[in-house]
C-alpha cells in the first residue's frame, strides 16, 4: 500500500498482458505461503509509543479464535526493543521512540528486522519494518561565521570554499541547494561529491579594490526539500588584503586516506602539504581545517605547522564509515589554498556476535517428539563482510540441535527423546563465532527444565511380601508396611495404596486386613486365629495420582503364628456322662485278674488344635485306686498294668491320667478310666448292675424335667426339633456301637478325625476297640459303651480361612481292618 504506513508484499513476479491473469490466479496459492513468511511494514520515524505498525496476526493468517493457543510472540535481533505486541497478540505497535538518523544514519533504506513465532504447530515468520524519513532536521553549517581573506589582485574566477551544510535527513528531506546574498562581485557555485554531498564555493566575479571597500558581508543559506522546507544560514565575512605574489599550493587537490578503525588515540593518520614560492613570512604556511563537522573535529587534529593529522578519538566503522573535510593552507601574506580530504574507515573484527534468545517451551514436556522447537536464537554482528558472518554451535553432547531458520536466526530443537527421570534439566551453552581474523565469539546459556508426564508406574520394593503375625493379636495391630516408589514427580509420583483382592477375594481380604492409603501400612482388622486361618494372601495395588493413573500390584502373604491357646482335648475315654448332671452309664474297661504286668488296659486318645510344640502331648498318671497297679505311656497314652493283678485288688478301679502339651505355658486335660477287674462278664455283672441302677435313677429324674420342658413348647418347635434330630441321625449313619461290635466284643473307644488333618496329634482317623484276651463273653450279654463320633470341626474348634477339603466334611466311622 502507498503512504507512510502499511504492509508491503513483493512477489517478484512480473506479468505482461491481460491474457496471463488466469495463470496468475492459479499460481497465487503456491506463492502465498512463501509470501506469508516475509511480512513487510513501512512506518515514519518519530511515531509515539503505542502507535500501530500493522495487524500482524491478521497478516499471518491467524484468526482471533486460534490466537490464545498459537501464542504469537516476536523476537528482535536488535539490542533495543523498538516494537511490541498488544496484550491480545493481535497488532504490532511501536514500543519506543524511533529516530531513523540515530539508527541508520545515511544508510537507505533503514530496515529493522524481527521474527514472529507461533506455536501449536510451530512456525516462524520474518517481519521487516522500513523506517521512513521525515523532515525533522534542518540543515546546519559547521561554522556560523566564515572569514575569507582575498588579495585585491586575485583574478576573477577564483573559487573559495565556503564549506557544506549538514542535514542528517535523506532523500528530498536532505540538503538540496544553497542560496547567497546577491552581490555583483561574487557568485555561488555548488559542487556535488561522489557520495552526494553538496559543497558551496564562492566565485570572484570582478577584481576587488581594497581602497574602495575593505570588507564584504554575505549570507549563505542551505535549504532542504522537505515539506515544510527547513533551512540554515552562515555569515561570510570577506577581508580584502594587499597583493601577495604567490599563494600556497597543496601537493594534492584531494587527499584520499584509508584508516583502520582500531587505530589507537594519538596515532599518526596522514599529512597534508602545501608549498609557497614566496620568501620570508609570505612563505610560512599555516594549516587548519576550513570545513569539517564537529564530530570529525573531535576525532582528528591538524598540526598547523607540519600538516600532520593525528587520531584523537575512537574510530568506529560501525558508527561511521566515511569522513570528509577541507584543509586550508594560509601563508604569512594572507593567501590561502584549499584541499579536500576523504577518509575511509576500514572495518576490523572488533565486534563479537550478540545473541538474543526467545524460549518457546520451558519447561519441556518429557514426551515431546524429536524436532520440537524449544527456543529461537537471533544472532547479530555489527561488523561487515566476513567479520560479520556468524555461525552458531551448541556445546556438549545433548539431546538438542541447532537448525538454521534464516541468515541470522536459528531454532533450537529436540534431537532425541527426553526422560525427566534421568535428566530433569539441561544447561545449554550456545556459542556464536564470526569468520573474522582473529575470530570473535560470544555465548549465552539457557537452562531448560524437563516437565514430568506420567510415564512411570509405581514399583514395589518387593514383588511379594511375607508377614508373620502371632494369633490372638489386637485388632488394628500393624501387620507389615509395603512401599512403592514412582520415578515421576508431583502428583504423577504421589502413590496411594488400595486392596486389590486376595486368597479370599477383595471382600474377604478387606475383612482381615486394611491398608492405609498414604503410608502403605497393613493393619489387622480383627484378631486372627491360627486354628481357623493359618495363612492368607492379599493383593495391594499402588496407584499414582497422574492422569491417566498408573498402578502396579504386589502380593502380601500373611502367616499366622500359633500360640498355645488350646488345651488338649481327650477323645477317649469320653467324658463320662454319668459324672455330669443327668448322667448315663459310664464306659468301663474290663481287665482279667489273671492279667500280667504290661497288660494293655486302654489307650488315652487326645488331640490338640494347636500346632508344633504347642500340640506335642505327653501323658502322666495322676490318680489311681491302686497307684502301683497302673502306668501310662509318656508319649503313647497307653494305660498298662504295672504289675500282675492280685486277688487283693478291688474289683472296681478308677484311673486318672493328665494330658499336657509343650506350649509356654503348658495346658492340660484329664482323662478318667473306670476299670473292672473280672475274669468274665458274669463276674463283672454285679458291679455293672450297681452302676446301671445309679444311672437309671439319674436318668429318670432327667426324663421328668425333659417331659415338663417339652410340654411347654409349641407344636412347631417339636416338629423342628424332630426334623433336626432326624437330619443329624441321617448324617451320622449307623450307631458306632454296632460298627464296633462287628470287630471286637469288649469295650470300645472310637474317634474320628479329618482325613487331611496333619498338624495336630492324630495323623489319621481310626476307631479304637480294646478287648481283654481272657474268657469270651457273649456279645448280647452286656451292652458295650457307646462310641463317640466326633467331627473335624469339633476337634479343631473352628474352620479354616481356606475352602474346606472334601475330606474334611465327612468323618469315617469304620473300624480298622485288624
Amino acid at each position: 500500500p502507498s503512504g507512510k504506513q502499511g504492509m508491503e508484499v513483493r512477489s517478484g513476479l512480473g506479468w505482461a498482458g491481460a491474457g496471463r491473469v488466469s495463470l496468475l490466479a492459479v499460481l497465487l496459492c503456491l506463492w502465498w505461503r512463501a509470501a506469508a513468511e516475509r511480512v513487510r511494514y513501512s512506518i515514519p520515524e518519530e511515531l509515539g509509543r503505542g502507535s500501530l505498525v500493522g495487524p500482524l496476526a491478521r497478516d499471518l493468517g491467524l484468526s482471533a479464535d486460534e490466537l490464545p493457543a498459537r501464542k504469537l510472540r516476536i523476537v528482535a535481533g536488535d539490542e533495543k526493543q523498538y516494537f511490541s505486541l498488544e496484550e491480545d497478540n493481535t497488532n504490532l505497535r511501536v514500543n519506543d521512540r524511533i529516530d531513523r538518523e540515530s539508527i541508520c544514519g545515511a544508510v537507505s533504506p533503514c530496515v529493522l528486522s524481527l521474527e514472529a513465532v507461533v506455536e501449536n504447530p510451530f512456525d516462524m515468520f520474518h517481519v521487516s519494518v522500513t523506517i521512513q524519513d521525515i523532515n525533522d532536521n534542518a540543515p546546519q553549517f559547521n561554522r556560523e561565521f566564515v572569514t575569507i581573506e582575498i588579495i585585491e589582485s586575485t583574478p576573477p574566477g577564483t573559487r573559495f570554499p565556503l564549506g557544506s551544510g549538514r542535514d542528517p535527513d535523506i532523500g528530498v528531506n536532505s540538503l538540496q541547494s544553497y542560496e547567497l546574498t546577491p552581490n555583483p562581485l561574487f557568485s555561488l557555485l555548488v559542487r556535488e561529491s561522489p557520495d552526494g554531498t553538496k559543497h558551496a564555493e564562492l566565485v570572484l566575479e570582478k577584481f576587488l579594490d581594497r581602497e574602495k571597500q575593505r570588507n564584504h558581508h554575505l549570507i549563505l543559506t542551505a535549504v532542504d526539500g522537505g515539506d515544510p522546507i527547513r533551512s540554515g544560514t552562515a555569515q561570510i565575512k570577506i577581508n580584502v588584503t594587499d597583493a601577495n605574489d604567490n599563494p600556497p599550493v597543496f601537493t594534492k587537490d584531494l587527499y584520499k586516506v584509508r584508516l583502520m578503525e582500531n587505530l589507537p588515540e594519538g596515532s599518526f593518520a596522514f599529512q597534508v602539504k602545501a608549498t609557497d614560492n614566496d620568501e620570508g613570512t609570505n612563505a610560512e604556511i599555516t594549516y587548519s581545517f576550513s570545513d569539517i563537522a564537529k564530530s570529525v573535529r573531535q576525532l582528528f587534529t591538524l598540526d598547523p605547522r607540519t600538516g600532520d593529522v593525528k587520531v584523537t578519538g575512537l574510530l568506529d566503522y560501525e558508527e561511521r564509515k566515511y569522513f570528509e573535510a577541507s584543509v586550508e593552507g594560509k601563508d604569512g601574506g594572507g593567501l590561502t589554498a584549499h584541499a579536500k580530504v576523504h577518509i575511509d574507515i576500514i572495518d576490523v573484527n572488533d565486534n563479537a556476535p550478540t545473541l538474543s534468545l526467545l524460549p518457546i517451551l520451558n519447561p519441556i514436556p518429557e514426551d515431546s517428539v524429536p524436532s520440537t522447537v524449544v527456543a529461537v536464537i537471533n544472532v547479530r554482528d555489527r561488523d561487515s563482510g566476513e567479520n560479520g558472518e556468524v555461525s552458531c554451535k551448541m556445546d556438549g553432547n545433548l539431546p538438542f540441535r541447532l537448525e538454521t531458520s534464516s541468515e541470522n536466526t536459528y531454532k533450537l530443537i529436540t534431537a532425541s527423546p527426553l526422560d525427566r527421570e534421568n535428566v530433569s534439566a539441561y544447561n545449554i551453552t550456545i556459542t556464536a563465532t564470526d569468520h573474522g581474523r582473529p575470530a570473535l565469539s560470544s555465548s549465552t546459556e539457557v537452562v531448560l527444565e524437563v516437565s514430568d508426564v506420567n510415564d512411570n508406574a509405581p514399583v514395589f520394593e518387593e514383588a511379594e511380601y511375607s508377614a508373620y503375625v502371632a494369633e490372638n493379636n489386637a485388632a488394628g495391630a500393624l501387620v507389615v508396611r509395603v512401599q512403592a516408589r514412582d520415578a515421576d514427580a508431583g502428583a504423577n509420583g504421589r502413590v496411594s495404596y488400595w486392596l486389590a483382592g486376595g486368597s479370599a477375594g477383595a471382600a474377604g481380604a478387606a475383612a482381615l486386613v486394611s491398608v492405609e492409603a498414604r503410608s502403605g501400612a497393613l493393619y489387622a482388622q480383627r484378631s486372627l486365629d491360627y486354628e481357623q486361618c493359618r495363612e492368607f494372601a492379599v493383593a495391594v495395588r499402588a496407584q499414582d495420582g497422574g492422569s491417566p493413573a498408573r498402578s502396579s500390584t504386589a502380593t502380601v502373604r500373611v502367616f499366622v503364628l500359633d500360640r498355645n491357646d488350646n488345651a488338649p482335648r481327650v477323645l477317649w475315654p469320653a467324658v463320662a456322662p454319668g459324672e455330669a448332671p443327668g448322667g448315663a452309664p459310664t464306659p468301663f474297661e474290663m481287665v482279667p485278674r489273671s492279667a500280667e504286668a504290661g497288660y494293655l488296659v486302654a489307650k488315652v486318645v487326645a488331640v490338640d488344635a494347636d500346632a508344633g510344640r504347642n500340640a506335642w502331648l505327653s501323658y502322666e498318671l495322676v490318680q489311681a485306686s491302686e497307684a502301683s497297679l497302673f502306668r501310662v505311656g509318656l508319649h503313647s497314652g497307653e494305660v498298662r498294668t504295672a504289675r500282675a493283678v492280685s486277688e487283693r485288688d478291688a474289683a472296681k478301679q478308677r484311673v486318672v491320667a493328665v494330658v499336657k502339651d509343650h506350649g509356654q505355658p503348658a495346658l492340660s486335660a484329664t482323662a478318667t478310666l473306670h476299670v473292672v477287674l473280672a475274669e468274665s462278664l458274669q463276674e463283672a455283672l454285679p458291679e455293672l448292675s450297681e452302676r446301671a441302677a445309679g444311672g437309671e435313677a439319674a436318668a429318670g429324674e432327667l426324663q421328668f424335667y425333659l417331659v415338663l420342658a417339652l410340654a411347654l413348647l409349641s407344636a412347631l418347635f417339636l416338629l423342628s426339633v424332630a426334623l433336626a434330630v432326624l437330619a443329624r441321625l441321617r448324617r451320622a449313619g449307623p450307631p458306632g456301637v454296632l460298627r464296633c461290635l462287628g470287630a471286637q466284643r469288649f469295650s470300645v473307644a472310637g474317634a474320628a478325625f479329618p482325613a487331611d488333618f496333619c498338624e495336630g496329634t492324630l495323623p489319621y482317623s481310626y476307631n479304637l476297640c480294646v478287648a481283654a484276651p481272657a474268657r469270651a463273653v457273649p456279645e448280647a450279654a452286656w451292652p458295650p459303651p457307646p462310641v463317640p463320633i466326633v467331627s473335624a470341626e469339633e476337634l479343631l474348634g473352628g474352620d479354616s480361612c481356606e475352602k474346606p477339603s472334601p475330606n474334611n466334611s465327612a468323618v469315617t466311622g469304620e473300624p480298622p481292618g485288624d
